[in-house]
């Protein structure tokens, strides 16, 4: 199964085309010289992320996403959960390695779960939940025996092959499929991902913006990996960077998805999915110059209560984690600045930051 671009609508996509290239371009040059640039990028890990769990039918809190990345989960994190930190993680990969990493051969296949990496290591212990002295957990542990159960009926199903003469083969571990139980053999997703990968090269001939949205529209159709089927806008993203179009961050594909309907995203007629794509774009890139005015505002307002600090006041840190997370707890607060919980409770009061989830416990507070 090819993607085929013979017949590209270029006439029809071009005011969308145009409109998107124009708004990329303005998002991309702010936030290169922009002062909150740094936290800017951060957050767009966790809405992209909780984005792409939403396009795909997925609910995900965006408070649960940054406790869990926090290590402070207040509830044993669920199977969507879990992809959601796996997209945050491989976002933070593709932003951290070179811009054409994430399109190659060996960039994919650490992605995609072919080949092992010493930071994705899959690990099949529950995450531990930290607690502070002013929030406490009444949940006991029980959770962790569903893992372990896990890992014994695994053992036992290939004591079963050795026993009826059959070599057990080697699973593919992923972070969506640790056990590598998952395989479905009629699905060539090597040759599925090579076929994408060709749609690359005449992309490239493309403009930016335009190329973008033909290779994920190309994901869509050829389905690479039905596992990982989110890791296509992220690649998407990576392609934009690569070509020089968005190199200030990683493009948060997913918000502008949102805004646009799901039968224009999935129509039948591709001239309507590259559309949609395309708005998409726009749409993100606008919401986008919304979030640097509003944490720009946010800044200089958290910072007038510097004034008569001491030079060695916590404060700055509480700004510095506030400004980088869309949430923060009173021990992620404890964490960064090096204060007890009590310590980072006032120290949030001080700033006057607006606590956002409505908890007795567990409470964050961010920037609306």
């Amino acid at each position: 199964m090819r993607y085929d671009l013979a017949t590209l609508p270029l006439t029809t996509l071009l005011p969308a085309m145009t409109r998107a290239e124009d708004m990329l371009a303005r998002l991309d040059e702010r936030v290169l010289r922009h002062v909150v640039g740094d936290g800017f990028r951060e957050r767009g890990h966790f809405f992209d992320a909780v984005a792409a769990l939403w396009v795909g039918g997925e609910l995900v809190h965006i408070e649960d996403l940054v406790l869990h990345d926090a290590h402070v989960d207040a509830r044993a994190p669920t199977h969507e959960l879990t992809i959601a930190h796996a997209v945050l993680r491989a976002r933070r990969r593709l932003w951290n390695a070179e811009p054409d990493w994430g399109l190659g051969t060996a960039g994919l296949a650490v992605l995609s779960g072919d080949i092992g990496d010493a930071e994705e290591t899959v690990t099949l212990r529950p995450m531990p939940v930290e607690t502070s002295a002013t929030e406490e957990d009444d949940d006991d542990d029980g959770d962790d025996f569903g893992m372990d159960f896990s890992e014994i009926d695994a053992v036992i199903a290939r004591s079963g092959q050795v026993l009826d003469g059959k070599t057990p083969q080697p699973k593919a571990v992923t972070m969506d499929d640790p056990l590598g139980l998952i395989r479905d053999d009629d699905w060539d997703e090597n040759e599925r991902l090579e076929n994408w990968r060709a749609v690359i090269h005449e992309a490239d001939l493309l403009p930016p913006a335009l190329g973008a949205a033909v290779l994920f529209d190309a994901w869509e159709r050829l389905e690479p990996l039905r596992r990982q089927h989110w890791l296509g806008s992220q690649l998407v993203s990576a392609y934009l960077r690569r070509r020089g179009k968005v190199t200030s961050h990683l493009f948060c594909l997913n918000t502008g998805l949102k805004s646009v309907r799901h039968e224009r995203r999935r129509s039948s007629d591709r001239s309507i999915r590259l559309m949609a794509f395309l708005e998409a774009m726009a749409l993100s890139a606008e919401a986008g110059l919304k979030e640097l005015d509003r944490l720009s505002l946010a800044k200089i307002q958290m910072e007038r209560r510097l004034k008569d600090r001491r030079s060695n006041s916590s404060l700055p840190g509480v700004i510095e984690i506030v400004l980088a997370r869309p949430i923060v707890s009173a021990s992620m607060v404890a964490r960064h600045v090096g204060v007890t919980s009590r310590g980072a409770l006032n120290l949030v009061a001080e700033l006057g930051v607006r606590e956002m989830t409505g908890r007795g416990r567990y409470r964050g507070w961010g920037i609306l």
